[in-house]
């Protein structure tokens, strides 16, 4: 009776340890739910903006999923069709000799006349904003369409909301020809005409859009390139947003100023944070909690608030003493507006980075230190070769916070750069963006900056991201 039991209570307890794994599995998972869900919250409107910025028309409504830039087919043919315009098989072209072949096909119902469709290769611009008054080669001004070959008919069936309806299958094939010597041109336009009753099925490369009702075909370039065809709404970010003065790529002037104010930013906020943190946790001096209540209470104060005497300063210079000014020995005699020095000026430092420092530096027990003072090290020797080291995840915290600050900061910008255009930042670039394409529907080419300007942070993160959650981590601590 007594193995009985024993048995009984091996099982039981077996029972209960499965209960407790079950237990752990059921919470685990739904923590993972959770997470899930919330990364898709978050991240869900910035995968949404990078595929719809692949889309030729990223309004379109309804949407669908059956996305023609992510189709393998139009990778295939787009490579084919850059090969043939410009022996370019990733961003394409029409070449001096080119010989680009296409083909077209309609659903004809059975009753209706086949008429052979009008093609054409338009003058049409690439879009609107800057690109719309640059000087620009026209495809059409090279181009010649040779005449239509009709492809066998095949017979074939349509369903629709009234029914099934019977017909045929009409294919037309041409090439598209550069006359003559000229210029390498960007892109060959293209719009295909039918007859009333001819429905549009297919064609080498998917159609950019229908118009007139659906009978015409229209095509942004029918010699794109996979990557021509896949990315065009970034490849027009580089190649439309141009100065019209010096047709200097606009876009890559933005980033490199984004770029250069925020490795500014860092170099600043490391050095001065770390030092400033340093005294206010390792030095005895009086005033020093006064100054660190000083340091507490400017975070309290926006930014909002004092820019209009800190945009005097910048516009008048600092200082100013019989016509000479501080900002004179900058190289800035009128003030330092439309400058990212002025920038650097008003936001370099921000006091929660003292804040994160002054915490982290706290949370190292005075101990590690002792070493150095026997051996008689002074506290610049003993800041910069034994606690600054042991500072790493604080000071990759902090990397990512100011980057990610003046990366995506926009007000200060919008203020002190206002002109000329090649000396803003990406996010003011990005306003012009919106102000120019997006009064005329150019959304693509809007959401394509958008997620550009987005994959340094990402990157950025995903690099000190280690260093990132130690920091948070302990920048709370005390000793």
């Amino acid at each position: 009776m007594r193995a009985a039991a024993t048995r009984l209570g091996a099982a039981e307890q077996r029972a209960l340890e499965h209960w407790q794994a079950r237990r752990r599995w059921a919470r685990a998972g739904l923590v993972y739910a959770v997470m899930l869900a919330f990364a898709i919250v978050f991240v869900g409107p910035l995968l949404f903006a990078a595929v719809s910025s692949l889309r030729t028309d990223p309004l379109e409504y309804p949407p669908s999923l059956a996305i023609p830039q992510l189709q393998p087919s139009n990778w295939a043919a787009a490579a084919r069709l850059g090969q043939a315009g410009a022996g370019d098989r990733w961003f394409g072209g029409f070449a001096p000799g080119a010989t680009v072949p296409f083909e077209i096909a309609y659903f004809v119902p059975d009753g209706v006349d086949v008429t052979d469709p009008d093609v054409e290769v338009p003058r049409r611009r690439p879009g609107a904003g800057l690109g719309a008054v640059l000087a620009i080669e026209y495809a059409a001004d090279f181009a010649s369409v040779s005449e239509l070959q009709r492809l066998p008919d095949v017979p074939m069936t349509v369903e629709s909301g009234d029914g099934t309806t019977s017909g045929r299958r009409v294919a037309y094939a041409f090439t598209i020809r550069y006359q003559g010597d000229g210029p390498v041109i960007d892109r060959l336009p293209l719009d295909v005409t039918a007859a009333v009753g001819m429905q549009y099925l297919d064609s080498t490369l998917t159609a950019s859009r229908l118009e007139r009702r659906g009978r015409t075909a229209s095509f942004n370039d029918v010699a794109p390139g996979v990557l021509g065809y896949v990315l065009r709404n970034y490849v027009r970010v580089f190649n439309e947003v141009r100065s019209p003065a010096t047709r200097q790529s606009l876009f890559l002037a933005w980033i490199g100023n984004s770029f250069a104010f925020a490795a500014v930013r860092i170099v600043v906020t490391l050095v001065i944070a770390s030092m400033a943190g340093y005294a206010l946790a390792r030095l005895r001096f009086r005033g020093r909690e006064a100054i660190f209540m000083l340091v507490l209470f400017s975070q309290m104060v926006p930014l909002q608030v004092l820019f209009i005497s800190n945009y005097l300063v910048l516009r008048d210079g600092i200082l100013t003493v019989g016509g000479f000014t501080l900002s004179s020995l900058w190289g800035f005699p009128d003030g330092m507006l439309n400058s990212l020095t002025g920038l650097v000026f008003v936001t370099a430092l921000n006091a929660g980075a003292v804040f994160i420092m002054k915490q982290f530096f706290e949370s190292i027990p005075r101990e590690v230190e002792e070493a150095a003072m026997i051996d008689g090290a002074n506290h610049w020797r003993r800041y910069w070769n034994v606690v600054l080291p042991m500072a790493r995840p604080a000071l990759g915290a902090l990397t990512i916070l100011t980057f990610q600050g003046a990366w995506n900061d926009f007000f200060w910008p919008f203020i002190v750069l206002t002109s000329p255009e090649n000396v803003k930042t990406l996010p003011i670039g990005l306003l012009s963006f919106r102000n120019t394409y997006g009064a005329v529907g150019d959304w693509g080419l809007i959401l394509a900056g958008a997620v550009m300007s987005a994959i340094p942070v990402i990157i950025l993160f995903v690099v000190f991201q280690r260093y990132f959650m130690e920091g948070v981590s302990f920048g709370g601590g005390k000793e």
